[in-house]
């Protein structure tokens, strides 16, 4: 027997984060609006602290974190549900005690210094492999780390990284071994900013403000590696399959409140003395939103469910990233289209959402990877058609 329905856990954990969206996240989004009118940030530093301590004190601290680090441990289904809670909202938000998954390939001094402060919220992270030159081909990095004495000295540029600018320290993924390259030459460092690496802000189309890191020679001793030399490729791409089905799960949350939207302008807005709802032409955007969002939802949680239960999550998570992300694109698309001119004003939040969802088809694997991902899995024989049930 197949079973598709939550565990009244599951449930209590989806309630209290939908609860939370609504008293706490949802009421900030016109504050949130107006600041990034202002070219601020949406929401600043401090309530988002305030909100994530509010949040600890009802449990909901480190999602991903094992227990022994104070955290919920909760499984890939679990914070897939609250995922897609979240993604009900544009409020710039997450709960509190994450750290980078690599992290905890960390020593026991690294873990003093780096992983334990990071998920207590005293430090902050960020993760450096893209380059300029060097995107989708993680493999063509050319950022340089080579041996010193009893240093290592890293020459080179990153771009597009992800909190990069607020960052006090980056996970660097370096070439230490041109030959080797990605099998074997490339290694992880912990880099504090203050050992000379530089960030600059790189302005988007949307709220997401990356940067591009400058590395000048700037020296990390040899204790500050992170896994073993030439472990590094394979830590970054640890890294980089964690969020893959976790992009699309906030898209599920946005899929909702936008359709949502556009119900409740269809059943009052009129014109030429009907309600537009009454035209087919909305009700058939309405009815293919709903549908892709439905087959987004259960894409996107078999993913999860699969990384549950220890398989390989490459295949199935490039297929929830593939049509999970495109689909919210469309419904954005579809829900301004229904909202007319004002749907492409700032007095809405829907333009906002539109700017943000596009850069879900293309940070941590373009839709051209994923499908690059499912077809060499097809064409080599790692996976059948359908294998779903096998």
């Amino acid at each position: 027997m197949v079973d598709f329905s939550l565990s009244e856990e599951q449930r209590a954990i989806r309630e209290t984060t939908r609860e939370f969206v609504r008293r706490e996240l949802m009421p900030l989004e016109n504050e949130v609006l107006k600041r990034e009118r202002e070219g601020l940030p949406g929401i600043e530093p401090d309530v988002v602290k305030e909100l994530r301590l509010k949040a600890k004190s009802f449990g909901f601290w480190g999602l991903s974190t094992p227990e022994e680090y104070g955290g919920m441990d909760l499984s890939a289904v679990d914070q897939t549900l609250i995922t897609s809670e979240l993604g009900r909202t544009f409020v710039p938000f997450s709960f509190g005690g994450e750290a980078d998954n690599i992290l905890f390939e960390s020593n026991e001094e690294q873990r003093k210094e780096y992983l334990l402060p990071t998920i207590s919220g005293e430090r902050k992270s960020c993760f450096a492999i893209t380059e300029p030159g060097a995107g989708s081909d993680t493999r063509a990095i050319r950022t340089t780390a080579r041996r010193d004495g009893d240093d290592w000295v890293i020459r080179g540029e990153k771009t597009f990284i992800t909190g990069g600018n607020e960052a006090d320290f980056a996970i660097v993924i370096a070439v230490t071994d041109g030959e080797l390259g990605s099998k074997g030459g490339f290694t992880a460092f912990l880099v504090d900013r203050d050992r000379g690496w530089t960030s600059d802000p790189i302005v988007t189309m949307g709220q997401a403000v990356p940067a591009t890191l400058n590395f000048d020679d700037v020296r990390v001793p040899a204790d500050h590696v992170l896994g073993e030399v030439g472990q590094g490729y394979e830590l970054a791409m640890r890294w980089i399959m964690k969020g893959r089905f976790i992009i699309p799960a906030r898209g599920i949350g946005a899929c909702e409140r936008l359709l949502q939207l556009a119900i409740e302008h269809a059943t009052t807005r009129e014109t030429f003395g009907s309600k537009i709802g009454d035209n087919q032409a909305i009700q058939w955007m309405i009815a293919d939103s709903e549908v892709e969002l439905e087959a987004a939802r259960w894409l996107v949680f078999y993913a999860a469910w699969s990384v549950d239960q220890g398989r390989p999550p490459q295949h199935d998570s490039a297929i929830a990233k593939l049509y999970g992300t495109n689909t919210v694109n469309r419904v954005a698309d579809r829900v301004l289209q229904i909202h007319g001119g004002m749907g492409y004003t700032k007095e809405l939040p829907i333009e906002r959402w539109f700017r943000e969802v596009r850069l879900w088809r293309i940070f941590e694997g373009t839709d051209e990877m994923q499908r690059l991902i499912i077809s060499r899995d097809l064409l080599r024989g790692y996976r059948k058609p359908g294998a779903h049930f096998n």
